[in-house]
């Protein structure tokens, strides 16, 4: 049962390592491992545990013992608006934070976390309201100290007015603000204090998911206003700079973040005062602390798994011979189906890089659908994936209440075709069997990855070797996350890139700045005054009119042409769907411990062995 961060969807890259995989099996053909995939999956799965949540109630622990982890790179900041933009600083001051409520999966349904929702509707007037109410008792407290600030509706009223909603911040929950009225005009959604524990949002229209756009998280208005105060928004973004001492921030979530060594660890104790209790009587998680080890080679955290010294392991394909296929009395390794999202691949077509032949290409729907022809998921499956993978070949995932099996891409690895589409738009092969387009110019670009996983250059290397027989150039770009970032928001002088979006799209309306075409993350050009073509037109129309409509039978027709218009012009090209494998210590308790595709790794409820 995780949260889901709706204001925003947070950049997810892909990444790569470019050294040697000590580890790495022997290389074998396409036929070769196709033919003994379905037994090697087989024999995966018979040698690991499956145990996924359906909704068990969790069993009181006992509190004790060390956390101990990794992560590939310093915060950039403990500041709650920067971690909105940076996934490291984001993983970090989540654990001093709580969102409104969570959505289950398994009951599909909203449940409160730090606040109780209610939703009330004036259909007469076509408005719609969103009531929450925050729990007793809620307070920002600070690490060995008696200090106690109550969390109260002035903190999210701040948060929501003088923060997400100044767009001098530059938070992208800023988009989530607003909704399209019938007449194409925006209006804004306001927030109303009505006592201490009680705030409203006021819709001025009816949407279909009221909950998923007014659940945030928010910073404590006490240290915040004075900085805005005192600085406009860099005040704001300077407060718990990675300087500062790490036991002055407050938290009213599971820890307190209390020490910080660069390049080396970020280390965080239990909070006792947090609001959620077991059975008990006993608050938050039940370790007495975390450590953090920063160590940005993954080979180096593979090997202190495997030493004990640190508490997790993502299973990568390179490891599982080692990890699964030995038996080790130490660990035990966790399986769960195909997961709902997938990194994806995209193609450059703001007209900042008009000028380039890339351009040229990439805005030729053809050229797009021909590199989708060009994707052999089966190989990727197969040589990057030892078989535990599943091809990606739709928007929605199967828990989206508006998913349908009929609406898949229907341009899937097809060479013949995919030269077909080419010649179509004036592409051929020369007699040295390099692929020109009309003018000559022989078919070349950039494809962009992040240095992080080896999984990602994997792909890329399939990627460039499969265009590769057709004449087509690829050059892999290994830059680091901050790059990337630069290029995506500021700079947009990419040429293709793979990435993956935060959110798995269990609601159909998540999204709102990736679709729309005047979305800051409508990767392939962000915003557009006006949509530049006219599919995206359509897709404005489409995921307007259907976010605002509560029937879900009257929405059914609009998400299902919405899905098809994207399959077809094909601007996000997604991958495939990694079967997880997750290994964990054994001298933790299992019994609340569960691992599923559609909530990761349970680990909040977690404890040593009696």
């Amino acid at each position: 049962m995780k949260k889901i961060a709706l204001l925003t969807a947070l950049l997810v890259m892909g990444g790569a390592a470019l050294m040697a995989n000590p580890s790495r099996q022997e290389e074998k053909s396409l036929e070769e491992l196709t033919a003994t995939g379905p037994v090697g999956v087989r024999e995966i799965l018979e040698r690991t545990t499956r145990k996924p949540w359906r909704n068990e109630p969790f069993v009181a622990g006992s509190v004790g013992g060390t956390w101990n982890g990794a992560m590939t790179e310093d915060p950039k900041s403990f500041n709650h608006l920067i971690a909105e933009q940076d996934g490291t600083t984001a993983g970090i001051v989540g654990a001093t934070i709580e969102y409104l409520i969570t959505y289950n999966v398994v009951t599909r349904e909203w449940e409160p976390l730090c606040a109780v929702p209610e939703v009330i509707i004036n259909e007469a007037a076509g408005t719609l309201d969103v009531v929450y109410t925050l729990r007793e008792n809620l307070y920002w407290t600070y690490y060995n100290s008696s200090r106690r600030e109550p969390v109260t509706s002035d903190d999210v009223v701040f948060w929501y007015n003088e923060i997400s909603g100044d767009p001098d911040m530059g938070s992208s929950a800023y988009y989530q603000q607003f909704v399209v009225m019938p007449d194409g005009s925006e209006a804004h959604v306001d927030i109303e204090k009505l006592d201490n524990r009680r705030f409203v949002f006021h819709y001025p229209r009816i949407v279909a998911d009221p909950y998923l756009s007014t659940n945030m998280d928010f910073g404590p208005r006490h240290v915040y206003e004075p900085a805005k105060q005192a600085g406009g928004a860099d005040g704001v973004r300077a407060v718990f700079s990675v300087n500062v001492n790490p036991q002055t921030i407050p938290s009213m979530g599971r820890y307190y973040i209390t020490e910080y060594t660069v390049g080396q660890r970020i280390v965080f104790k239990r909070n006792p005062n947090y609001w959620e209790k077991d059975s008990n009587g006993v608050a938050g998680v039940y370790p007495e602390e975390e450590i953090l080890r920063i160590i940005p080679e993954e080979n180096t955290q593979y090997l202190l798994f495997k030493e004990g010294a640190i508490e997790t392991w993502s299973v990568r394909p390179t490891d599982i011979d080692e990890l699964v296929y030995k038996q080790n009395p130490s660990y035990t390794v966790f399986n769960a189906d195909g997961s709902l999202s997938a990194r994806l691949w995209t193609f450059n077509q703001n007209p900042k890089n008009k000028d380039t032949p890339q351009y040229e290409w990439f805005t030729q729907t053809a050229f797009r659908q021909a590199m989708s022809c060009l994707l052999n998921r089966d190989r990727l499956i197969s040589q990057v994936y030892r078989g535990l993978a599943d091809p990606k070949l739709f928007i929605f995932p199967e828990a989206n209440p508006f998913y349908d099996q009929s609406i898949v891409l229907q341009y899937t690895y097809n060479t013949s075709k995919a030269l077909q589409l080419l010649s179509s738009i004036g592409m051929r092969r020369d007699a040295n069997g390099v692929m020109r387009d009309a003018k000559g110019r022989a078919v070349e670009f950039d494809l962009s990855i992040q240095s992080e996983t080896a999984d990602v250059l994997d792909t890329a290397s399939v990627i460039m070797d499969e265009l590769s027989k057709v004449g087509i150039k690829v050059n892999i770009r290994v830059l680091d996350f901050q790059k990337l970032v630069e290029q995506l928001f500021s700079t947009f002088d990419w040429q293709t890139l793979i990435i993956a979006l935060s959110g798995s799209g269990i609601f159909p309306s998540q999204g709102s700045n990736t679709w729309p075409s005047d979305g800051n993350l409508h990767l392939w050009y962000p915003n557009q005054e006006t949509p530049a073509t006219d599919w995206e037109a359509r897709i404005d129309y489409l995921y307007h009119e259907a976010v605002y409509t509560y029937d879900a039978a009257k929405a059914k027709p609009l998400w299902d042409e919405f899905q098809k218009i994207l399959l077809e012009q094909c601007p996000l090209v997604y991958l495939v769907r990694r079967q997880g494998l997750f290994a964990i210590q054994n001298r933790w308790d299992f019994s609340n411990f569960y691992y599923d595709n559609m909530n990761g790794a349970e680990l909040r409820h977690i404890y040593l062995k009696r």
